[in-house]
């Protein structure tokens, strides 16, 4: 029962043990301890402030992305508007261009045809004259057989070179 009742001398030691023990902690790993904390400490607020630094740099980086995209996106489209234009251009060149060579063949085909046209109609014109030149041979020849119908042909005809 000594441990529930304990000596003066066994307190005195324990004060003077339990003292120094704390003279020694104190002095010697206290200070370490509380230096280590500290920095910790500096360290967590130091990681803090840089991950606070990183997150509004990482904003702007979002936002200065997002305006490289929007100016990337009005190139594009400027770049899809020019080739639009720039082919509506061509289109529009190269039916102006079929149209003109439209226009030049069928004036070419209408030429030939005319030329052709004239061409037939001088022709039949010289078939008609042919065919009335042999029919009138004909004719003649006919009205002509007989002596006295040659003899009033002949009178009738000059007297038309007399009238004219």
């Amino acid at each position: 029962m000594e441990l529930v009742n304990p000596g003066i001398g066994l307190i005195f030691w324990m004060a003077l043990a339990f003292g120094l023990l704390l003279f020694i902690l104190g002095k010697f790993v206290w200070p370490p301890v509380m230096r280590a904390l500290r920095e910790r400490e500096q360290s967590i607020e130091l990681a803090l402030h840089e991950a606070v630094k990183a997150r509004e740099e990482m904003k702007k980086l979002v936002f200065s992305n997002e305006q490289l995209m929007r100016q990337a996106e009005e190139e594009r489209d400027a770049l899809i508007k020019d080739a639009r234009r720039v082919r509506e251009s061509l289109i529009e060149e190269a039916r102006q261009r079929a149209n003109d060579e439209a226009n030049r063949i069928i004036d070419n085909a209408r030429e030939r045809i005319h030329f052709e046209k004239m061409e037939a109609i001088t022709e039949l014109k010289n078939q008609i004259a042919h065919l009335s030149i042999e029919i009138a041979e004909k004719v003649l020849q006919k009205e002509l057989s007989q002596p006295d119908k040659q003899k009033e042909f002949v009178q009738k005809s000059i007297d038309e070179m007399n009238l004219n």
